[in-house]
């Protein structure tokens, strides 16, 4: 009996022991994650710096009158039209015993009278401004470029201006003067910019969004930033080949909003992950759920 009971247990611990063997040797199935990716295609992108700046006419100049007295007449109101010694106001100088012609206040250019700082009755003396007068047969905008930036823009180069006034429209310019100093308190250098304007819309004074051009790139292969895991000059991103993510280091060139140019380690065609590769290892197997145009996504 004894004997009977001993055999029986080595065989429960034989099948035992053979159960456990073939547990430990079957491979679980890894999981297959789900991802969304875009596809690699060739874009234009530029390399911009924005500021800010305020629309001015071609030439302006603030009219102070060359005598003391008292504004007696005006001839030109804002918006006239008014030519280079055409005059703007008349002042009475007349003092006590004393008669004098009344002295006018002339323009000292060509243009249009866009302020008029005094009334009739107003006293006046030379340092009392009487009138802006603006040259708009071209118009500009003067900006402060930082140190930085400076070996960046040179002459002739391009610029797009917009305005709130007319927030469809783009209007181009071109950089016509950089100052050959820098402003030592700012450690900026001046710069002129002059607006093309063939309708008259833009005015004096209007809020200016400037959108410098310093370097274009065209047909180059982009990335969204989604995509990109690390940091540079580490900079990596999943490939989908074969139906599974491999990591592949790349090198970035310059970035337009949400695109970075790719300068080495993807090629067009090549299918990156841009939404799940948080749960990813290199050789994971992946489900594509989605797949975007770099078109979907607007500068």
């Amino acid at each position: 009996m004894a004997k009977k009971y001993l055999l029986c247990l080595v065989c429960i611990i034989a099948i035992a022991l053979t159960g456990c063997g073939r547990s430990g040797g079957r491979k679980e199935k890894q999981e297959t994650i789900p991802v969304k990716v875009m596809k690699i295609e060739l874009r234009d992108l530029e390399r911009v710096i924005e500021y800010v700046g305020t629309i001015r006419g071609k030439d302006e100049a603030v009219v102070y009158p060359k005598v003391s007295g008292k504004i007696i007449e005006k001839v030109k109101d804002e918006g006239s039209p008014v030519e280079k010694g055409e005059v703007i106001a008349y002042i009475d100088r007349d003092e006590v015993g004393l008669t004098f012609e009344k002295a006018p206040v002339e323009s000292p250019l060509a243009g249009v009278v866009g302020r008029v700082y005094v009334d009739i009755g107003s006293n006046v003396n030379p340092e009392t401004p009487v009138a802006l007068v603006v040259d708009m047969e071209g118009v500009k905008t003067e900006l402060q470029i930082p140190e930085r930036y400076t070996a960046d823009i040179s002459l002739g180069e391009k610029a797009l201006i917009s305005v709130d006034a007319y927030p469809r429209e783009r209007f181009t310019g071109t950089i016509t003067k950089i100052s050959p100093v820098l402003d030592v308190e700012t450690r900026s250098s001046p710069i002129e910019i002059t607006i093309r304007d063939e309708n008259r819309l833009l005015k004096s004074g209007m809020f200016a969004k400037v959108k410098l051009i310093i370097e274009e790139r065209p047909g180059v292969p982009v990335i969204l930033k989604e995509a990109i895991i690390g940091k540079v000059p580490d900079t990596y991103v999943y490939v989908i080949a074969n139906n599974k993510a491999i990591m592949r280091k790349i090198s970035l060139g310059i970035r337009q909003g949400p695109y970075f140019e790719v300068t080495n380690g993807l090629a067009v065609g090549d299918r990156v992950v841009v939404m799940g590769q948080q749960r990813l290892r290199d050789g994971s197997p992946v489900s594509v759920e989605s797949e975007q145009e770099t078109s979907e996504n607007v500068l």
